[in-house]
């Protein structure tokens, strides 16, 4: 129910005046993103550095545009955040009800997506410019799980090891404010562009932008096809999500393509 409401409300609040493109078109683009994952999760005040490591992500999207005045155009896309780490706790924490020890070495492991849903007006567009803007749902679904080997032998005894495992799932929609512009550069073949989407509200601040340059391929009046190659950074910075706290950032540079029908 609380989805629906806010998919509604998305709906409701982007249906104002504005320009619609003049052409219709489907586009449909995909990225690998080679990205560094730095900060802090946890629990409340139990949110620690567990040194992440570097990965590489995916990402695609679809979207269609057309020439239907004051209906806004509309996009899907995903985005993956899979990373994992592990460090030796200098002080007890507390993760899903489950006590790890001071001293103790623990995994973690932080597998979240998201699917962004986005309504959005193009305010200006032509072959030289182009400015988007609109709003984003975003569909946060994953787990994030903390674990470690303890000795559960009474004292005395020999040892015996069981891993103990914490975990917090992730499930809840944020709306973001989105915002995207192209820039052509003539007889070049080549364009400038960035969009992204922010949200800075009851202490979530999150924030997901990309910028770079693409190329068209192929450009004719049956289709397009544009190679992409920028820099991408996604802010995770989130009190009480479904219990997760983090302040986390993944950022890095990307390459993609994306096909315009």
């Amino acid at each position: 129910m609380k989805k629906t409401i806010i998919s509604i409300s998305l709906a409701t609040l982007i249906c104002s005046t504005a320009h619609a493109d003049t052409l219709a078109g489907l586009y449909i683009g995909g990225q690998i993103w080679d990205n560094q994952a730095t900060g802090i999760f946890g629990e409340s005040n139990n949110q620690v550095d567990f040194n992440l490591d570097d990965k590489q992500q995916g990402s695609f999207f679809i979207a269609v545009e057309h020439p239907i005045p004051f209906i806004p155009n509309a996009k899907i896309s995903k985005t993956s955040l899979e990373t994992q780490g592990n460090t030796i706790l200098d002080s007890e924490i507390t993760f899903d009800d489950k006590t790890f020890a001071t001293g103790s070495l623990v995994d973690s492991g932080f597998n979240v997506s998201y699917m962004d849903y986005t309504l959005y007006y193009e305010f200006f567009d032509n072959d030289l410019f182009s400015f988007d803007l609109g709003l984003t749902g975003r569909d946060f679904d994953g787990d994030v799980t903390v674990s470690s080997l303890v000795n559960t032998a009474p004292a005395g005894e020999d040892p015996i090891y069981e891993t103990l495992t914490g975990k917090l799932s992730t499930d809840e929609i944020v709306p973001m404010l989105y915002a995207a512009t192209f820039i052509g550069l003539p007889f070049t073949g080549m364009n400038v562009y960035a969009e992204g989407n922010f949200l800075s509200m009851d202490d979530h601040t999150l924030y997901d932008y990309q910028a770079g340059i693409s190329y068209d391929l192929v450009n004719n009046i049956a289709i397009d096809v544009n190679l992409t190659l920028g820099y991408r950074s996604v802010k995770l910075e989130l009190e009480d999500l479904s219990d997760l706290y983090s302040d986390l950032e993944f950022k890095g540079v990307f390459a993609g393509a994306v096909v315009h029908f």
